[in-house]
């Protein structure tokens, strides 16, 4: 199930990169005639015979050839072709012995036929065997033809909001004081290590939204509801920064293993939070300094795709501590998120980019992805169920 809050941004579909781009094949101007086209006039003369000239010894002084420049341009371009087949099979090899798949043999056909059903062939199989692969591009640059693939994290237009108010409010109940310290550990790490952007910090996204809260409270006309939306922005801001005080705090860190070896789950909700944190734990051991935003993309243009756009939801955007997920000010606060979000095309999410160019190729994958934000999601389901059944 589903915890984090999911949203339908606009129109908009989850958007993937495409696999292939267009070729557009070259027009030539067409040229205008000079002289005005003339209607041929029917002719009262009889049409003159057809014979051999009997000078036929001399019929190729009076014939056409291609000039030699024309020649050498046509033997040039089917060299360049058959150095881009080269390059682009080079490529697929490689890319196949890297995702372990492999390709069907295409070069008996001919171009371009063969690298189309080559290029069908690989992406077939690659969506079939890896769970992240998204997309193949054909590229060339100045001195070879090669293939990028690239390998994404579906984060399916999900808000993961973490809330601190749940939190806080179990560090109070005495009957889950154990429970919620050993979470703090678990935020801890979410904090310092996976590196999720707080709410209280001005270098947020969130951070503005709230303001742009307050500002909105105090510029309104006063209302019965006016001190309740006034309170619960204190409410947001005081407990943020305690919260964040207790989180700031490394201790959490090097006593989660320990907290974890001594936790003794009392219900099902203890069970369901030990299991999370050992989870955790296990990242943490095995990702000690890797943030969740390692593979954000690079908001630069991509050299190789002139459609590339900017115009895109920041990780950052959508990745956040925040004070509560429910009430007034979570509501207004995620219409107007929802609003601004609807301005934008696509969500950005961790990607992976491999050249398949004959320089070396990394190890990189989305292992961390893939484990870390059904983690958060989790995470947000047990603090709702905290606030809605645990009394």
């Amino acid at each position: 199930m589903n915890y984090a809050t999911t949203y339908n941004i606009g129109d908009y579909q989850n958007p993937r990169t495409e696999t292939t781009t267009a070729i557009a094949s070259t027009v030539k101007r067409v040229r205008t005639v000079d002289a005005k086209t003339k209607r041929c006039k029917p002719s009262t003369k009889r049409q003159t015979e057809s014979r051999t000239d009997s000078n036929v010894a001399n019929g190729f002084l009076k014939s056409t050839f291609l000039p030699k420049l024309k020649t050498e341009q046509s033997f040039q371009a089917c060299k360049e072709t058959a150095k881009m087949e080269r390059d682009i099979y080079q490529s697929l090899s490689k890319l196949a012995e890297h995702y372990g798949v492999e390709p069907m043999q295409t070069q008996i056909y001919g171009y371009p036929y063969n690298i189309t059903l080559a290029m069908w062939d690989i992406e077939t199989k690659l969506k079939r065997t890896h769970l992240n692969w998204d997309s193949l591009r054909l590229v060339q640059d100045s001195k070879k033809t090669f293939f990028i693939s690239e390998e994404r994290y579906d984060t399916r237009t999900t808000l993961y909001y973490i809330p601190i108010i749940p939190l806080f409010k179990m560090l109070h109940n005495l009957k889950y004081k154990k429970t919620a310290q050993l979470l703090v550990s678990v935020f801890s790490y979410l904090y310092h290590i996976a590196d999720l952007p707080y709410y209280r910090r001005e270098n947020s996204y969130l951070y503005w939204m709230y303001e742009m809260m307050c500002d909105w409270v105090e510029q309104d006309d006063e209302t019965d509801e006016t001190e309740k939306y006034k309170g619960e922005l204190r409410q947001a801001e005081q407990i943020g920064d305690k919260i964040e005080q207790k989180l700031f705090n490394r201790i959490n860190l090097q006593l989660f293993e320990q907290r974890l070896n001594n936790f003794k789950s009392l219900d099902e909700f203890d069970q369901e939070c030990w299991q999370l944190a050992s989870k955790v734990f296990v990242l943490f051991t095995e990702y000690p300094t890797t943030s969740i935003f390692r593979n954000a993309p690079i908001s630069e243009q991509d050299p190789y795709n002139d459609d590339c756009d900017n115009e895109t939801i920041g990780m950052e955007k959508y990745i956040s501590f925040v004070a509560d997920t429910k009430g007034w000010l979570y509501e207004s606060l995620s219409e107007s998120i929802n609003n601004e979000f609807n301005e934008y095309g696509a969500m950005a999410e961790p990607t992976i980019s491999k050249h398949f160019d004959g320089s070396e190729i990394t190890a990189n994958n989305l292992d961390f992805e893939n484990r870390l934000f059904p983690i958060l999601n989790d995470l947000c389901g047990l603090l709702n169920e905290y606030k809605t059944t645990v009394k």
